[in-house]
């Protein structure tokens, strides 16, 4: 096959997946996954989150430099610039893929400047080095944070014989269990299900300590037992109005609030670190 075929065969090839994506452009999401040797300086990995602990400290730097730079304060101009360029390097250091990202020349000129007193073209090319931090923080900083600081939920266990995401699915039924019962006038299945509910909702507490250290157990909390008794009372006594407003309510106090902050985040962190399935991507 001549090299012209072969060329002309690979740009046919890549109009075709362009013009899928283009296609399918409401639904396709492009991202820049960082590079794997970036997971040893996260948690579980590292004890420490060291490559945030580098973050803050750049971050630090700079509002340093920039402003010992506008008050012209040589000495402790340069205390802080040697600090940035310490840490701006260990970047390539801790991830070698991005070595090639830095941005030597701006160093240099950052110590050339701030050695020839030039304290407007320090705060000049410190702009110049803020732009490119903010690019790589465009491209990874979300992904990164969904993949390493995202709790992982996928192991979690409520027992031995039970996993979480199966006790999760319980307690959704018999939420809805309550509502169906309540609508039927059948006050004794509701009442009954509120029960094993409840104890369902105590059960899941005891997993939160986890990650939430503290000496006493956070969830359910006064608030969720308050409003499941008042749902037992109006379940016995009141109206189907009344009944609806505070199962409502338990739903929001005891699933929503913590979905609306834990299952977003798993959920997104199960999506970048997930093994890519090419059937399932077909099929799509």
């Amino acid at each position: 096959m001549r090299w012209t075929h072969f060329i002309f065969l690979q740009c046919l090839l890549l109009l075709a997946i362009g013009g899928i994506g283009y296609i399918h452009k409401d639904r396709v999401i492009i991202i820049k996954k960082p590079p794997v040797s970036l997971e040893q300086w996260y948690k579980p990995e590292n004890k420490r989150q060291v490559w945030l602990h580098n973050m803050f400290k750049l971050r630090r730097e700079m509002q340093a430099v920039k402003f010992y730079a506008d008050n012209n304060d040589e000495e402790r101009l340069k205390k802080w610039l040697a600090r940035l360029s310490e840490h701006y390097l260990k970047i390539g250091e801790m991830v070698p893929e991005w070595g090639e990202k830095l941005d030597l020349d701006i160093l240099a000129s950052l110590q050339q400047h701030a050695e020839s007193r030039d304290y407007f073209g320090v705060s000049s090319v410190l702009n110049d080095l803020d732009d490119r931090c903010e690019s790589c923080h465009a491209d990874y900083r979300m992904v990164t944070a969904s993949m390493y600081r995202a709790p992982d939920f996928s192991l979690m266990e409520i027992n031995p014989s039970a996993p979480l995401n199966e006790h999760m699915q319980t307690l959704t039924e018999q939420v809805n269990q309550i509502k169906i019962a309540s609508e039927d006038a059948m006050i004794d299945v509701a009442l009954s299900t509120l029960s094993n509910l409840k104890k369902g909702v105590n059960e899941l507490g005891k997993t939160c300590s986890n990650c939430h250290k503290k000496g006493t157990m956070i969830y359910p909390g006064n608030d969720i037992e308050k409003t499941i008794a008042k749902l037992d009372k109006v379940l016995r006594t009141g109206t189907l109005k009344e009944q609806g407003r505070e199962l409502g309510t338990l739903a929001v106090m005891a699933c929503a609030r913590c979905h609306g902050t834990h299952r977003l985040a798993f959920d997104v962190r199960t999506t970048f670190t997930a093994t890519p399935n090419w059937l399932d991507l077909v099929k799509h």
